[in-house]
């Protein structure tokens, strides 16, 4: 395999990718964007790796999750609050079921560009380059607003850097205290449409009960009062990724320096592409999405270039293929992966598959089909021995409407009501929560099923 340096990916062919029609902006924002600091450090990539490591053993579960894409316009300390929130409620609610760590990763600080099905869209006779997210160009169906414009690295990287800034202070100032994040989920578990969850909630009550009684108090107990969140994104845009690039001093290799994980797309993972070539270079964690169309042979060779030395944590696999077609493909890329003999973690997408569109002409996604996807990940890796290392949502702790179903019934009638999103469907704050405790109830069972075979 050729030695691999950050510009690597631009001999390779790319998709995806804006075409730049003032190539001196472009690099004058390249160079701009290469002086400034990185958003995350070489160290929290590997203590990310390390617990990556571990949900692909089965001693932890990662919970990712956040916005679909992040929007310029909708930024506000307020909304990076409810989704912070909503995740340590989920985290709490599976870290019970899971009976170990959750590693909590975010969709947030770099979520700004979006692949699109097609280059570009029509509206009456007016035909314009599709909207790729706000990093790259504007929603506004006009000529000027869909033209790419490198300036808006610069503001998606200030953005990013303040929203980092705000996930630190939220996850080590004491608002992530375990006691506070239950109190929260009591308030769900209240209503009587939620009941169902009432009795896990309880369970979660006596639990910090008890260790109250035992000293365990959260005012003298780190661990119980701050937690590690790290940030994610698609690694989309190249040139932002690039010029954010760092050699790591303490290893001698470079760090995706604008997030802890970047993941490939399901429309980007061509193994002679150049998003594979940019992401097999550095040392972050990395997720690869896994459709349909993914072979076990592309699948082999994905795996050989983005993990050569089969590196613990190093490749997280995202399997995203729709309610009803997991038991047809998941169990023969695991079969590649016994194959390869590779180690990586599973995780399930159950979102990306299931997107219709719904009668009253609003992109959604049905809450039953989202649970049943994550079914039957579960249930596939029980038949075949694997372990399910976790679940990647996308959600917010805004009260949308965007995904119908869940206990309070979104319709179709209700999209109009609050459907915010630029791109896709979110799961909102109780729905969100609704299937943190239905994933809860499966990796009890899972767990309880595991116990049984090794006696």
């Amino acid at each position: 395999m050729s030695e691999w340096q950050k510009t690597s990916w631009r001999q390779k062919p790319r998709v995806q990718m804006p075409e730049y029609t003032d190539e001196a902006a472009l690099g004058a924002v390249e160079a701009q964007l290469s002086q400034y600091p990185p958003l995350v450090f070489a160290g929290e990539a590997r203590a990310l790796k390390r617990q990556l490591g571990a949900a692909g053993r089965g001693e932890a579960f990662l919970l990712q999750g956040g916005d679909c894409a992040e929007a310029f316009d909708q930024f506000s300390a307020d909304a990076i609050r409810d989704t912070f929130k909503v995740m340590l409620q989920m985290a709490m609610v599976l870290t019970y079921g899971a009976k170990v760590p959750v590693v909590k990763v975010g969709r947030m600080a770099g979520q700004f560009a979006k692949p699109r099905s097609a280059p570009t869209e029509t509206q009456g006779d007016l035909e314009l380059p599709s909207y790729r997210g706000d990093i790259i160009n504007e929603l506004a169906f006009t000529p000027e607003a869909r033209i790419p414009n490198p300036q808006k690295m610069l503001q998606a990287y200030t953005q990013a850097a303040a929203t980092l800034n705000l996930l630190r202070a939220f996850s080590t100032g004491g608002y992530a205290d375990i006691h506070q994040v239950h109190q929260w989920t009591l308030g769900f578990t209240e209503s009587e449409k939620a009941a169902q969850y009432r009795e896990m909630a309880g369970r979660i009550s006596d639990t910090l009960d008890f260790m109250k009684a035992a000293g365990l108090e959260s005012a003298s107990n780190h661990n119980l009062s701050t937690v590690d969140f790290y940030t994610s994104h698609e690694s989309l845009l190249l040139e932002y990724e690039e010029a954010l690039c760092r050699l790591d001093s303490t290893s001698g290799k470079w760090l995706a320096g604008s997030g802890h994980m970047i993941w490939i797309g399901d429309r980007t993972r061509q193994p002679d592409g150049a998003h594979v070539e940019f992401a097999r270079g550095v040392l972050n964690p990395i997720g690869l999405k896994c459709g349909p169309s993914t072979t076990a042979e592309d699948l082999k060779i994905l795996m050989e270039k983005l993990n050569p030395t089969n590196e613990e944590g190093k490749l997280t696999l995202i399997a995203r293929f729709g309610a009803g077609k997991v038991g047809e493909n998941l169990p023969r890329l695991i079969q590649a992966v016994r194959e390869a003999g590779a180690n990586v973690t599973w995780v399930c997408d159950p979102m990306h598959g299931n997107t219709i569109k719904s009668a009253s002409g609003y992109k959604t996604r049905p809450f039953d089909a989202v649970l049943r996807e994550v079914r039957d990940f579960f249930a596939v890796h029980k038949a075949e021995g694997t372990v399910p290392g976790g679940v990647h949502f996308e959600m917010t702790g805004q009260d949308v409407t965007e995904c119908t179903g869940g206990v309070y019934a979104v319709s179709d009638e209700n999209l109009s009501d609050r459907y915010h999103t630029a791109c896709d469907p979110r799961l909102n704050a109780s729905q969100s929560l609704e299937l943190a405790f239905l994933v809860a109830e499966e990796l009890t069972s899972h767990r309880e099923a595991l116990a049984a075979a090794n006696g």
